[in-house]
């Protein structure tokens, strides 16, 4: 006994307790010992004892979840597992000893008369757990923010890798058509007069073109197959590399006769020169349309986090609301059909911008899932007295009734198991109640709204 209560005074909440005491809780406990691998602590079981741990050292996780998900370690000195007042039932952690542990296990029926007897140790035992809530809700938090960053990243990357991936083909064709450029200069032999002819016709032509529009592709090659066989009968050589130039360039038979006509005995090195221009301004659309797409999301990210910008600022809304669209456009384009509406008089509001941009993205990603990634969302934003009313509705099976008034609760979640921690909709309703604002969700099958009203002037 002496020695067990020699150990349990080294535990700082216990470390100036009378000895009688001591020897009453040592008495009610249950002194184990657990060895390097084994379990001590087994996830869903029913949370019925506090443990002193005395030596050694365990580590604990949610086995059920998530494979990246937070573990947690303690040590000798702490003391964890059912703490006086929490509301646990069952432990939601495995625990497993990571060097050889020693505990006091004692049991939680006995904590009445704890409080009687224990009354300072009691108020301390509720400071550690206000501490483990806290600590524990501050680690989910960053797991959520790190999981909702992860998602944007993804999403940006693969909504970046498509105009990235089309102007570096184009920069390769362009490469291409360069050196048919070459090819084509050395091979002609048109003269300076036939050359001004030449360069007129092929004005002329550019002006009437009009993009190519087959029908389908068997059109697509018996236009090539025609033009190949016009230029075989005038001894042009490689005529079977330069119809399909030709015919995507969508060039008729009388713009060939008009440039046969100027070109001479050069026809094929000019048709060549010719169609790789043609194609070279097609090539130049397409890196323009691919660099402004990557100018669009470098742009919005930006706005998206309101970088070089001052916290608290004038927010535009429609702003918000359309740059957090555009983060999202990889999870919506799938099957979602977006519909906005804006009032033309919206005013902007003294707000947090980059945290609102993070309650739209909970939102509209909550909605996205609960619609399977296939149905109707609907982005609102109108005035509504002194508030901007944002509504964020969509098509969905709905939120039971049931649930309803907890979904705003910390660690409630709805999704299955690793797929939610149940924080989204918490960050999203401390985030608004930070701008002095107030959210709602009316929910009936085939239509969930969530109504955030924020006001226009407010000193926050």
């Amino acid at each position: 006994m002496q020695a067990l209560i020699a150990d349990l005074r080294k535990v700082p909440s216990f470390a100036d307790q009378p000895e009688a005491d001591l020897e009453w809780f040592i008495s009610l406990s249950d002194d184990r010992r657990v060895e390097v691998g084994e379990i001590s602590i087994r996830e869903d079981t029913p949370a019925d004892t506090m443990f002193v741990f005395l030596e050694g050292e365990i580590r604990a996780r949610r086995e059920s979840g998530p494979a990246d998900g937070p573990a947690f370690t303690a040590r000798a000195g702490d003391v964890t597992g059912l703490l006086p007042f929490s509301r646990m039932k069952n432990f939601t952690v495995t625990s497993r000893a990571v060097k050889p542990t020693r505990v006091l296990a004692f049991p939680s029926q006995h904590f009445p008369e704890l409080f009687q007897r224990m009354p300072d140790l009691a108020a301390r035992l509720v400071g550690l757990l206000t501490d483990r809530v806290r600590d524990f809700t501050r680690t989910e938090q960053q797991h959520e923010k790190l999981a909702a960053l992860g998602k944007l990243s993804a999403g940006l990357a693969h909504e970046l890798n498509n105009p990235s991936a089309a102007a570096r083909r184009s920069a390769g064709a362009l490469r291409d058509c360069l050196q048919r450029l070459r090819v084509a200069g050395r091979s002609s032999t048109i003269g300076p007069e036939d050359c001004a002819l030449l360069a007129q016709r092929e004005e002329e032509i550019r002006k009437a073109l009009k993009p190519a529009e087959y029908k389908d592709e068997f059109a697509r090659v018996e236009r090539e197959e025609a033009i190949q066989s016009w230029l075989e009968a005038r001894k042009v050589q490689e005529a079977w590399k330069l119809a399909p130039l030709l015919a995507e360039a969508n060039l008729t038979d009388p713009h060939l006769e008009s440039i046969a006509a100027a070109a001479g005995s050069s026809l094929g090195p000019e048709l060549v020169r010719f169609a790789t221009l043609l194609e070279m301004e097609c090539i130049a659309e397409e890196l323009e349309t691919s660099t402004a797409r990557i100018s669009e999301l470098i742009k919005a990210i930006k706005e998206y986090s309101y970088m070089d910008q001052a916290p608290l600022q004038e927010v535009d809304i429609k702003k918000s609301l359309e740059t957090t669209l555009t983060i999202m456009n990889h999870k919506l384009k799938r099957g979602i059909v977006v519909t906005r509406e804006y009032a033309p008089d919206l005013p902007r509001v003294t707000a947090y911008g980059s945290e609102l941009n993070q309650v739209w993205t909970n939102l509209i990603d909550n909605a996205a899932d609960a619609m399977k990634e296939n149905g109707k969302l609907l982005v609102r934003a109108v005035r509504e007295n002194d508030y901007v009313l944002v509504e964020i509705a969509d098509n969905g099976p709905g939120i039971p009734p049931e649930v309803q008034s907890r979904i705003f609760e910390p660690f409630f979640t709805t999704k299955g198991v690793g797929e939610g921690t149940g924080l989204g909709l918490d960050l999203v309703h401390r985030i608004i109640k930070k701008n002095r604002g107030l959210v709602t969700v009316k929910s009936v099958p085939g239509d969930t709204r969530f109504q955030i009203r924020i006001p226009i002037n407010s000193t926050l």
